[in-house]
């Protein structure tokens, strides 16, 4: 037996939930099975993913794997593969060298997820009513998501330990919440409880940026009128421009709901204010198109909406690296234009197409093709959001109440509605409302609508089912499973 079989124990311990093991692989030869647990990695206690990748990727590593005790445990040792029994009947352990084990756990973070340490006058959280499933209450701002899944993070939160790993492991990029390069302006938007930070360096955005100088960033403000827009704005985008490791900014509106009890007094952008950002970030990415090839600044679809201004072209999004942020939703929308259409249907149908109030003009214009066809009607429904109130315009937060106090009974042969509705991988809006529930409830069949147009057009004629929005796994959708750890909050 290997000495490195049985190291030193660390004392805390994060049980990983494994959800499958992977046929043929070390794991099952050893008798692994879903629902063991992963206790350790070489006497050490795994945080998460990462931390057990990275384990992994030293060469030899010996696994502490727990059952629960009303499962008989079997092992069959093969090859170099060495088993042994633990001190309790069910603790086994098992060793790989150079190999991936196998296993797909239950959850990527096992301690839980990082909390936030800010109270922002413009967070959305802060703005939910009441009533919805608990992970949309959960105030995430964990590096590791960042990294995993793209969401955005303010670093402020970070311990020395956070920052050396994410530099030691090269978590990069990571997606990085600045709002402004001014320090003061930043605290007083961002509003960071002093007892939840745990290094006040953390909390320099400017400093941490250099500091993570070897990391990709890819970085979002998020504008409040009259607060970080105008000279701020330009203030900001200067600095963020001058950092090699900083790739992009997108810039997006204050989100705003109907809910705002107790909290700073703000408001959105009029169309003259959403002209002037888009105008300053103009003059910046014509100026870094000439200077670094990339136009680097990405305003989100609103400001365009609400400027009353065209959308940037396809190419002018570079690839939409910031889609999951709206920034480029209708221009990948339209990417993919009307497939051929028919003439006439065989019978007639009238289709309703439920949208937000901001994008419902848009998508009017974009499916004037389809009312050509003889036999098809279509109408774009502007739905006023009833859950969180009129000033929330944008397409995804549509409930299913929203729809059903939009849409009579049975006065289409079909709604359909934003992919961009639906949780990720399943047929569920935000309050839990299935498609087949709003279905029954209007007596008409209801579908998710394409990620594109030509997507759309061929649900519409009954040709294909709706892919769902092109986004891959979602740090909410980790929000969903994971528990939150009190030793993980910051």
């Amino acid at each position: 037996m290997t000495a490195t079989l049985f190291p030193q124990l660390s004392e805390e311990v994060f049980p990983a939930p494994i959800k499958s093991v992977e046929a043929g692989s070390a794991a099952e030869r050893a008798g692994v099975r879903p629902g063991d647990q992963l206790l350790r990695v070489n006497g050490q206690s795994v945080t998460d993913v990462l931390a057990y990748r990275h384990l992994l990727s030293q060469g030899k590593a010996a696994l502490e794997i727990s059952r629960p005790a009303a499962v008989p445990f079997f092992a069959t040792p093969q090859d170099h593969h060495t088993i042994k029994m633990g001190e309790a009947a069910h603790t086994f352990f098992f060793e790989v060298e150079w190999e991936d084990p196998g296993l797909e756990f239950e959850e990527v973070l096992f301690d839980g997820i990082k909390k936030c340490a800010n109270k922002c006058d413009f967070c959305y959280v802060h703005q939910m009513p009441r009533g919805f499933r608990k992970s949309l209450y959960i105030m995430d701002d964990d590096y590791r998501l960042s990294f995993l899944y793209g969401s955005f993070v303010t670093l402020t939160n970070l311990t020395e330990g956070d920052i050396n790993r994410i530099l030691d492991e090269n978590l990069s990029p990571l997606y990085v919440s600045v709002h402004s390069s001014n320090q003061a302006l930043r605290q007083d938007m961002m509003k960071w409880w002093k007892l939840k930070v745990k290094d006040q360096q953390a909390t320099q955005i400017t400093g941490m940026i250099e500091r993570l100088s070897s990391i990709d960033l890819y970085t979002q403000i998020v504008l409040l009128p009259q607060r970080n827009d105008g000279e701020n704005f330009d203030e900001t985008l200067e600095y963020l421009t001058s950092r090699p490791n900083v790739i992009s900014a997108a810039v997006v509106p204050i989100g705003l709901t109907d809910h705002r009890k107790n909290l700073p007094d703000v408001r959105t952008f009029n169309k003259e204010e959403a002209k002037d950002v888009i105008k300053r970030a103009n003059i910046w990415r014509k100026k870094l198109l000439d200077e670094r090839g990339t136009r680097f600044i990405f305003p989100s679809d609103e400001f365009y909406l609400l400027a009353g201004e065209p959308l940037p072209t396809e190419e002018e999004y570079e690839g939409f690296p910031m889609l999951e942020n709206g920034v480029g939703m209708i221009r990948d929308f339209l990417t993919e234009g009307m497939p051929a259409l028919p003439e006439r249907l065989l019978a007639p149908k009238k289709v309703i197409l439920g949208t937000g109030l901001l994008f419902a003009e848009s998508l009017d214009l974009a499916v004037e093709p389809l009312r050509a066809i003889e036999g098809l009607e279509i109408e774009v429904r502007a739905i006023e959001n009833q859950t969180f109130g009129k000033v929330t315009t944008v397409a995804g937060l549509l409930t299913g109440r929203c729809f059903r106090a939009a849409v009579k009974t049975g006065e289409a042969d079909l709604l359909i509605v934003p992919p961009t509705t639906l949780r990720y991988g399943t047929e569920l809006m935000i309050d839990n409302t299935s498609l087949s529930e709003l279905a029954h409830t209007l007596g008409m069949p209801v579908k998710s609508g394409g990620s594109t147009l030509g997507e759309l057009a061929r649900v519409i004629l009954g040709d294909v089912v709706s892919s769902g929005p092109q986004f891959g796994m979602s740090a909410h959708a980790v929000k969903e499973n994971s528990k939150i750890d009190g030793s993980s909050q910051a």
